[in-house]
């Protein structure tokens, strides 16, 4: 077998520098982050002191935190968040029911069958 070897000259072009520009994924708002999170205080201590037993606490909580961490992505975050808080808010009420209604249908053989 014959092996030839043929040699391609290379011939480099002078280089290419590109001025990049990086722009932020947001623009800066500093001040709407506090306005942001004494927002979010207010409706979050409006939901606690209408909540009907403390097991709602910590998920309205947390629903709130998720509100605000979406609300944050958008351009308007003062004005989304307190209708996304109230969603957030009524999906942590219906899981936290439908978790007592599971807790309080269940039978002590169940802890069995595992």
């Amino acid at each position: 077998m014959k092996r030839t070897k043929n040699r391609v000259p290379t011939e480099f072009a002078a280089e290419t520098r590109f001025a990049v520009n990086p722009v932020p994924a947001a623009p800066f708002r500093g001040t709407h982050e506090t306005e942001l999170e004494r927002l979010k205080n207010r409706l979050l201590r409006e939901l606690l002191a209408s909540a009907p037993t403390p097991d709602l606490y910590a998920p309205l909580r947390r629903a709130s935190n998720e509100a605000a961490a979406l609300a944050w992505g958008t351009a308007f975050p003062l004005l989304v968040l307190p209708e996304l808080l109230h969603e957030k808010a009524e999906v942590a009420r219906r899981y936290t029911r439908k978790q007592a209604s599971i807790l309080k249908c269940k039978t002590p053989d169940m802890g069995r069958a595992a």
